[in-house]
């Protein structure tokens, strides 16, 4: 029986991107012959993996983990929406979520080490991950991932595009109130004094070109300004925003009256910042009958 070295798994791997355990399984049925190992995983795998690591991951899922004092939010992208309602994918961004709250990894790369067996691969969460981009045939990424410990911790989710964490004492119903609001409103900040110093500068930018327009003397201007760089810090920072379930009153009024503080919140949706490829398939079809007469 030929013995299967560990460089030939890693180069079976190397040429395919397949998961390791699934090369040592296809080079075992092969004998060692890589030729007929790679035909074995392309039978298997469809060849998937290798072919989709490059492409674009702008969808996917935010999942949460919630367990006492541990919380988690995890954003796990894939290309299209299709593939973000697959139960195997939504179960493995759920275990990841898990995986955050219960081993606190230090970022992607150490999540992605985590053990984890699923759908017959790992046995960390990367193999898992590779394994089911042959399995499912798209490429899908783990983007990043909060977790907080404190004393009270709760979650929304939004479907499965958006996802807050909030961190609190009090009242458990009114913290996740709170969260909903943060789904719907987006602040950036819990007070006015902690919006970032980078935003608030861009805003400054735009109410000053405004305000030069205007023709007003200088004083005027300046209290323009000043008005329009509140009225924005009001708009963005939580306490300040009138609470979506009830406008009369502030996110920070309704805390009070209920005897809950928020100390702080994280949100994510999915594909925030990411450019998402947009295909012309007119352009595309044109090419192709192009390309075809010569």
């Amino acid at each position: 029986m030929t013995a299967i070295t560990a460089s030939m798994v890693g180069a079976l791997r190397a040429k395919t991107d397949a998961p390791m355990m699934e090369c040592k399984k296809a080079l075992t049925e092969a004998a060692g012959d890589m030729d007929k190992a790679e035909e074995i995983l392309r039978v298997k795998l469809g060849n998937k993996a290798g072919k989709a690591a490059a492409r674009i991951t702008a969808e996917g899922v935010v999942s949460a983990y919630i367990d006492g004092p541990l919380g988690a939010l995890v954003e796990v992208n894939c290309e299209t929406d299709f593939v973000s309602k697959n139960d195997i994918f939504l179960g493995f961004c759920q275990a990841v979520a898990e995986a955050v709250a219960k081993s606190n990894p230090a970022d992607v790369e150490a999540l992605s080490a985590l053990p984890l067996e699923m759908e017959g691969f790992g046995p960390t969460i990367d193999e898992v991950r590779k394994g089911l981009v042959g399995k499912i045939g798209e490429n899908m990424t783990i983007r990043r991932f909060k977790r907080v410990e404190g004393s009270a911790v709760t979650s929304y989710l939004h479907g499965t595009r958006i996802g807050v964490l909030v961190e609190f004492a009090g009242n458990e119903t009114a913290a996740r109130d709170v969260a909903m609001h943060i789904a719907a409103m987006k602040p950036v900040a819990l007070s006015a004094a902690d919006v970032p110093a980078d935003l608030v500068q861009k805003e400054r930018n735009v109410a000053e070109a405004k305000a030069a327009e205007s023709g007003k003397p200088a004083d005027i201007v300046a209290k323009m300004i000043e008005g329009s760089i509140q009225k924005y810090l009001k708009e963005v920072s939580l306490f300040n925003q009138p609470f979506v379930k009830n406008d009369k009153q502030t996110v920070e009024q309704m805390l009070k009256e209920q005897g809950t503080s928020v100390s702080a919140f994280t949100m994510f949706i999915v594909g925030e910042g990411i450019e998402k490829k947009v295909d012309d398939f007119a352009a595309e079809v044109a090419a192709q009958v192009a390309a075809s007469k010569g």
